[in-house]
């Protein structure tokens, strides 16, 4: 219930930017996959879906009020429009653990759980579609290496971007 109530508002948010919606329904559905492999269920896989559609909220006030898209911004304004939106809808499970993922959504350093790293690894999955798969062989197999911690994300991220190759 909530999740389609929360892509309704995310939509709405980037109404004007259609490629951020495209963006955050590619990394729900990683997310998605990733959770589905990995076995898991109920509420902690309504929190991650909820970040996975939120994790990106922050870009267009970071825009309008630095002029930046760097990810200092977007992680600071994030957490607070997620916030907002999810008081909104009423939802009231975890909002402080979503606002956390989502404001720190770009530091790898603070992964502390699954529910994080899942969002790390579905975000980098989508990220990732932008490399040059045939060229950057190494660099995507060390990217695999040092950032998927899953087996489920880093079986998905070999199918996609290292046996495509061979």
């Amino acid at each position: 219930m909530y999740k389609k109530l929360i892509i309704e508002k995310m939509k709405e948010f980037f109404k004007d930017t259609p490629y951020w919606v495209d963006h955050t329904l590619n990394v729900l559905k990683n997310a998605e996959d990733i959770m589905e492999g990995e076995g898991i269920e109920g509420e902690e896989a309504e929190l991650i879906s909820i970040v996975a559609i939120l994790h990106d909220i922050g870009i267009v006030v970071a825009r309008e009020k630095y002029g930046s898209k760097e990810y200092v911004y977007q992680e600071r304004e994030g957490a607070k429009i997620a916030r907002k939106m999810l008081d909104k809808v009423s939802y009231d499970k975890d909002i402080d653990r979503i606002c956390f993922i989502i404001g720190n959504h770009h530091t790898p350093s603070k992964i502390d759980g699954i529910d994080f790293q899942i969002q790390w690894e579905a975000d980098l999955l989508e990220n990732m579609n932008s490399r040059d798969v045939e060229n950057e062989q190494e660099e995507i197999k060390n990217i695999i290496e040092e950032n998927f911690k899953t087996a489920t994300g880093k079986d998905i991220a070999h199918r996609r971007f290292i046996d495509v190759a061979n």
